[in-house]
């Protein structure tokens, strides 16, 4: 699809989505058909990367807008499942992604779902049961570890490890809200959560169990400094930094006297060309 073709796609979506329910029903299923195909093929994204942005990132509203379309233009029906008695139930207009070897995608058995909408790189392996949600991004070469969940319009960078049971929080609306951003060689430790737009630099570690939110404060120990977001920006971990859980003291006088803490990311380190990523967290670990 060309520049011009796109932009007359996204014209249509937000002339579609301004109509009350119901309205332009079958114009919206197929202005949101040719949206998907788009989005899996990876040739237009949910949010793409803006050296002008704030964020380095910038959102792009109305292909959230296309998708809400499709759910709203759907009808529900069966899809088979193990159980011929009990099938899945669905929107018609949203189908699971269709995989072939010459994808490159290794989609082992055992209970995955991936959404058609998404996009997967050559190279991307998916460990069973993990669940790939539409408008997701996930580039080359990167693991989608057992367990895991890539949310709608999650961005997920080359060779990212997505480690078992992390959750990568997706976002539908409102629609101009910034998704959960995952740059190239990051890994993401198990049972990790990042949430709310949160934006993880290239070659960041968060390691297990860490939770960011985009209204996270969190802790740069070797910098001496907190990273807060603030006037709609939401938490941005920087280039190479180890993340991991930690504690901050409750300052209020019940919270003092109780001996609270609350749960808070901190930065212990930073990556460097001598230090292996695992090698590197595990040492901080211990």
């Amino acid at each position: 699809m060309s520049t011009e073709q796109v932009a007359a796609l996204a014209e249509e979506i937000q002339r579609l989505a301004a109509l009350a329910d119901g309205g332009g029903r079958e114009a919206a299923r197929a202005a949101f058909a040719r949206l998907r195909a788009e989005l899996s093929a990876g040739r237009v994204r949910a949010a793409e990367p803006d050296a002008s942005a704030p964020t380095g990132w910038r959102v792009n509203a109305w292909v959230k807008q296309g998708i809400l379309l499709g759910f709203r233009s759907g009808s529900i029906i069966p899809f088979p499942s193990a159980d011929p008695d009990q099938p899945y139930l669905d929107k018609d207009t949203l189908p699971l992604k269709r995989l072939d070897p010459a994808s490159g995608v290794r989609l082992v058995p055992g209970g995955s779902a991936v959404r058609d909408g998404a996009y997967l790189g050559a190279g991307v392996i998916c460990m069973p049961p993990m669940y790939i949600n539409i408008g997701a991004y996930v580039g080359d070469g990167s693991l989608i570890d057992s367990h895991a969940l890539v949310g709608s319009c999650a961005q997920v960078g080359s060779r990212v490890h997505v480690s078992a049971a992390a959750q990568i929080g997706g976002v539908l609306e409102p629609v101009g809200a910034l998704p959960v951003i995952v740059e190239d060689d990051v890994l993401v430790g198990g049972n990790t959560g990042l949430y709310e737009g949160s934006v993880i630099r290239r070659r960041a570690v968060i390691a297990a169990g860490t939770v960011l939110t985009g209204s996270t404060p969190v802790y740069d120990l070797p910098n001496g400094q907190l990273i807060k977001p603030g006037d709609g920006m939401p938490v941005v971990i920087p280039e190479g930094a180890v993340v991991v859980p930690g504690a901050r003291a409750v300052t209020a006088p019940a919270g003092r006297d109780w001996g609270l803490s609350l749960a808070t990311p901190v930065i212990v380190k930073y990556r460097d060309d001598r230090t292996d990523t695992r090698t590197g967290l595990e040492a901080w670990l211990r």
